[in-house]
């Protein structure tokens, strides 16, 4: 088949390409590469108001005209390239802001991609309406919300979600689903919010390439290296807070059991290496289930502090604190868990072990790659 895959994030639709073709697919990927992090895309499109005089042009002509110029420019990027993005048997939109412009032309170019494609499916992956509402009304436990209902940033640092909450893009999420044969969630972060929905396809999980990310057996000799990777703009949405908190009192109590490697907003390629001396790995507070980040480091064999709650638990049929770290916003919490793995150098090697298998059971990317081509045509048939 051929197939374009339209949006990516932390390299999600790079291991779903990666599969597919393994099984003999064309596959085409547009997109911006995710910001810094660059992934690579088959038909890039470049924000050419990211830094500098012309960012400053772009907030002035905003301010003054309400002209949003970055996604204009998109819109004339798109343009140069739409007559490839046509006659595809599968379209998949990673997300419903995929070309992450405002809704008016991010509809545009959707229906240019509906009109002249056959299938076009959508992923909850990343904040979209169906997830931003549910957690604005209060479904989880916690979310990427918590520290906005907190107050521990200014409204503006979480304009990104709470856009989907607009008008505007609530028309966008409603003419998407219109159009769209089906919807399937990444995790269990966006399938919870989807159960019931008419057009929702079910959780597939994220498909992780573990021919390209080498497992090396953790042995725990001297001291316990702990890796947190900071992106600078998440900070508080990904709970880094409660991860610096935890790790000033766990270098003051243990400063001959533990070393601390932290890092900021690296590109991709230079991240995915940067946490290889490491056995301990802390992502992210605020999720059900993990992210792409997360699951790559499990598939290297690092103990995981993420999103593994009762629902991850028991949607794997699993046991607690035996593939990854249920992280919470909790310093004390932390910090335990922490203290538990330090004082236990053999639960950090059990666990190491059973994170690549769980990685090769649940997410190998030819494996998914599959899931994905029968959810795609079961929905058609």
């Amino acid at each position: 088949m051929k197939i374009l895959l339209v949006g990516e994030y932390s390299r999600l639709h790079n291991s779903l390409k990666e599969g597919l073709e393994q099984l003999g697919h064309q596959v085409t990927i547009i997109g911006l590469g995710d910001h810094f992090k660059n992934f690579p895309v088959d038909i890039p499109f470049h924000n050419n108001y990211q830094s500098g005089i012309s960012k400053w042009i772009k907030r002035i002509v905003f301010k003054l005209f309400k002209i949003d110029l970055f996604s204009k420019n998109i819109q004339v990027q798109f343009n140069s390239v739409k007559q490839h993005l046509k006659g595809f048997d599968i379209v998949q939109l990673i997300n419903e802001n995929t070309f992450n412009t405002i809704a008016e032309v991010e509809q545009t170019l959707l229906s240019y991609i509906f009109k002249h494609n056959k299938q076009v499916y959508l992923m909850s992956c990343g904040t979209d309406y169906t997830s931003v509402k549910y957690a604005l009304d209060k479904k989880f436990k916690y979310s990427i919300l918590t520290p906005y209902f907190e107050k521990k940033e200014p409204e503006k640092a979480f304009l990104y979600a709470l856009k989907f909450n607009t008008e505007a893009f609530k028309k966008l999420h409603q003419y998407i689903f219109k159009n769209i044969t089906g919807v399937i969630a990444s995790d269990l972060d966006y399938h919870l919010p989807l159960l019931g929905h008419p057009k929702y396809l079910g959780v597939i999980p994220n498909p992780i390439n573990t021919d390209i990310l080498p497992f090396n057996p953790l042995k725990i000799t001297d001291r316990v290296i702990i890796f947190h990777g900071i992106n600078s703009s998440k900070y508080y949405k990904k709970g880094n807070d409660f991860f610096e908190a935890a790790l000033n009192q766990i270098v003051k109590k243990y400063p001959k059991k533990v070393d601390v490697i932290a890092v900021s907003d690296l590109p991709y390629n230079q991240y995915i290496t940067s946490f290889n001396k490491a056995h301990i790995v802390l992502d992210q507070v605020y999720a059900y289930d993990q992210g792409f980040n997360a699951l790559e480091a499990m598939a290297k064999g690092k103990v995981v502090f993420t999103g593994a709650e009762q629902e991850w638990l028991d949607f794997y049929n699993l046991g607690e604190d035996t593939i990854a770290i249920n992280a919470l916003p909790d310093v004390d919490y932390l910090v335990k868990k922490l203290e538990w793995l330090i004082l236990n150098p053999s639960k950090i090697e059990s666990i190491s072990k059973n994170a690549r298998l769980f990685i090769e059971q649940h997410h190998n990317y030819i494996q998914v790659a599959k899931q994905y081509l029968n959810t795609w045509h079961t929905a058609t048939n």
